[in-house]
């Protein structure tokens, strides 16, 4: 694990690659799906509270520094409950991983291959990270923090080169379907925020863990700045876009971007920045996989879990038997997903491996005390005794 460590903004690009990966294939759509033109004021909403629940986390991983959730399960339950909860992450991980691997090559196989055979398109993705998870972590993270900031710039250079296309009419109504949708509803849209799971894995990985609250805080705060520009792209840009289905909404709207007859097709450019971000979050998924798996069986290299983790990613990716299964299985369960594992059971762990900790902590306290108070006693007993003599 030492060869592994990574910086602060690595950390933090790994927090913020899920959230990118997912607002590439779908994710905007599915938000203005649930809150319509209200989205705006929803995601600011619900980025409230989200920033409260990770300062949440953070102060309950206080006690816990340099230790991972799966870390954090053991002392809770035991070696049997670490198990467990390791199993659940695994595959939280792996199937989440893998749908979105298989809706991003059918939007591929749509736009640019339609000849070419769906499995040739995911096998070339497996490939490419079984190479890549042969090197060391902090290789791809170091990749992956290259590659982000591009990626930024590109959605921003998407909303700003669209200028022209933007329709503010589309904010109204500000409340979209109303009160209820907006502020109750719309609490569903916690699950766009699927980048908070990988903070309860980041703290081992950290070369400097004291900085865990450092990275939780800005990862919050940009994947908020980030949701809100890339639902305001298609809020924005395309009022049809809100009642008929569109392959990679962002890909569509960097499509009506246009700088005279010379610049032509610029959408294939972030289409292949896009696809190496993708591929980042693909590996730092299977790594984080593996390793979850090596610490619960307690085995010594993960590298041999490499071939049948990735051959488990392609199967599961093949299973949906069409399109429109994988959406629906990233679009409406992913986000349920998210807020059961990496809010509500996640927490509830924290929660209680804290108060178990606090309570141990309490009774060490008070035994060292009786300890002291009788070894005094003792001795004063001794000291009265020589007196007397």
């Amino acid at each position: 694990m030492s060869n592994s460590r990574i910086s602060v903004p690595e950390a933090v690009s790994i927090v913020l690659i899920v959230l990118v990966a997912h607002t590439l294939v779908s994710l905007p759509k599915s938000l203005l799906n649930v809150t319509g033109s209200a989205t705006l004021i929803n995601l600011l909403y619900v980025g409230i509270i989200m920033f409260f629940l990770v300062l949440l986390m953070v102060k309950l991983f206080k006690g816990f520094a340099g230790q991972d959730i799966i870390d954090i399960s053991n002392f809770l339950g035991g070696p049997v409950f670490q198990k467990i909860v390791g199993m659940i992450f695994i595959l939280y991980f792996i199937f989440n991983s893998s749908i979105l691997l298989r809706n991003f090559c059918e939007c591929l196989k749509t736009v640019y291959y339609p000849m070419t055979s769906l499995f040739f398109i995911l096998l070339t993705f497996i490939i490419a990270l079984c190479i890549s998870n042969n090197f060391n972590f902090s290789v791809t993270a170091k990749i992956n923090l290259i590659i982000l900031p591009i990626i930024f710039v590109s959605i921003l250079f998407i909303f700003f080169a669209n200028n022209q296309n933007l329709s503010f009419e589309n904010l109204t109504p500000i409340l979209g379907n109303g009160l209820f949708d907006t502020f109750v509803t719309g609490l569903g849209n916690l699950g766009a925020f699927g980048g908070i799971v990988f903070l309860y894995f980041i703290p081992p990985y950290l070369k400097e863990p004291k900085k865990f609250k450092k990275v939780a805080m800005i990862s919050i705060g940009l994947s908020i700045v980030y949701l809100i520009i890339c639902v305001a792209i298609i809020l924005l840009t395309f009022t049809f876009l809100l009642k008929v289905d569109e392959i990679m909404p962002l890909y569509s709207a960097a499509r009506y971007i246009e700088f005279g007859s010379f610049f032509q097709r610029l959408e294939s450019i972030l289409l292949l920045i896009w696809i190496i971000g993708m591929a980042c979050y693909f590996s730092i998924t299977l790594h984080i996989a593996m390793n979850i798996f090596k610490k619960i069986t307690n085995i010594r290299d993960s590298k041999p879990l490499l071939i049948p983790f990735a051959l488990l990613m392609l199967s599961i990716s093949l299973m949906p038997s069409n399109y429109s299964i994988s959406k629906y299985l990233e679009t409406d369960i992913y986000p349920r997903i998210v807020i059961w594992i990496g809010l509500v059971l996640s927490t509830l762990i924290l929660v209680l491996a804290y108060f178990k900790k606090r309570i141990k902590t309490f009774s060490h306290n008070n035994s060292q005390g009786q300890n002291i108070s009788s070894t005094i006693s003792k001795k004063k007993g001794f000291i009265g005794n020589e007196s007397m003599d």
